[in-house]
């Protein structure tokens, strides 16, 4: 995704859904993805699937998200098979090049992912601290790189809904798919353990 070269984070805003709001049936996801001067860059859109999935295995369901220009052209596609503890997501670019995964490892008291580029080497381990539980650390090395972090988005609209906004600080140097992937992190996260369950 050529259009991330030039931006040092982004910030991602999940869309309310008032039929959801109103039903509380899980509906499917949508995102706006903003650079740092809140210029809009992509949408994010789950793609249609089995409603019945949906409703009951609500946070823990198989997607598959595209994002897309404003103009819909397909750049990225996030695809997350059903998992019950170690979590992924297989990330490919518009022409359905693998571009890698983010896979979720055991760890005791803390939440660690490993992302790997696709030739399956390690690029780096996000790494959420027990006592941090809204920021996950990008860690290349064991040293802090950049961070992904949920942001409050007020009280209404944390206690009616599960729309939630999230901060990306991309490591420096970075090329595009690397940082595709970090993007693709966000919704895994977001759907293992912000949604509702």
């Amino acid at each position: 995704m050529e259009t991330l070269s030039q931006v040092a984070g982004l910030v991602i805003s999940q869309k309310k859904e008032w039929g959801e709001i109103l039903t509380g049936f899980e509906t499917r996801n949508r995102y706006k993805i903003f650079d740092a001067e809140g210029r809009e860059l992509f949408l994010a859109r789950e793609e249609p699937g089995n409603i019945l999935l949906r409703w009951f295995l609500k946070a823990m369901r198989p997607f598959r998200l595209k994002i897309v220009t404003a103009d819909g052209a397909c750049k990225l596609a996030v695809r997350r098979p059903f998992r019950f503890y170690f979590h992924e997501a297989a990330v490919t670019d518009a022409e359905g090049r693998d571009l890698g995964t983010i896979r979720r490892r055991f760890a005791l008291l803390r939440r660690i992912y490993t992302v790997t580029d696709c030739q399956q080497q390690e690029l780096c381990q996000l790494y959420g601290p027990l006592l941090h539980p809204w920021t996950f650390e990008i860690r290349k090395g064991g040293m802090p790189q950049g961070k992904i972090c949920k942001k409050w988005s007020g009280l209404l609209k944390e206690g009616f809904t599960d729309a939630d906004n999230f901060g990306v600080t991309f490591p420096p140097g970075w090329c595009d798919a690397h940082k595709s992937l970090l993007l693709a992190a966000v919704f895994l996260i977001d759907f293992v353990h912000f949604e509702k369950r």
